[in-house]
């Protein structure tokens, strides 16, 4: 014999059942969901155009300073050092996520 819902269930069955709204949800969350890979993805892309851009000032500040020349970074902070007539310049860029950094060694001419 079937079980016959009591009048002060009935209608929380029906709430439970009306999915009225539910896509409206889904794709709020879906594009918000979009939107933070989205972000990821730029501010990645953007900290790796960072490290190029280290690596790349690196190897000019150690270039410059092992003929002599002064090298300033149009962004950045350089640090070089010499030893056993090698240079080392390491180049540290802020980035979106962190902040990268690249050493580069060049031999000292004379």
């Amino acid at each position: 014999m079937p079980s016959i819902p009591s009048p002060d269930r009935a209608p929380m069955r029906q709430a439970w059942r009306n999915e009225q709204g539910s896509v409206t949800i889904e794709a709020a969350l879906a594009l918000s969901s979009l939107v933070v890979v989205s972000a990821l993805i730029v501010g990645v892309l953007a900290t790796l155009a960072m490290h190029v851009a280290a690596v790349n000032g690196a190897g000019a500040a150690a270039r410059a300073h092992a003929i002599g020349e002064v090298y300033v970074p149009a962004r950045g902070q350089v640090t070089t050092t010499e030893q056993g007539g090698l240079i080392t310049a390491t180049v540290s860029i802020p980035a979106v996520i962190g902040e990268v950094s690249a050493s580069a060694v060049f031999p000292v001419e004379n």
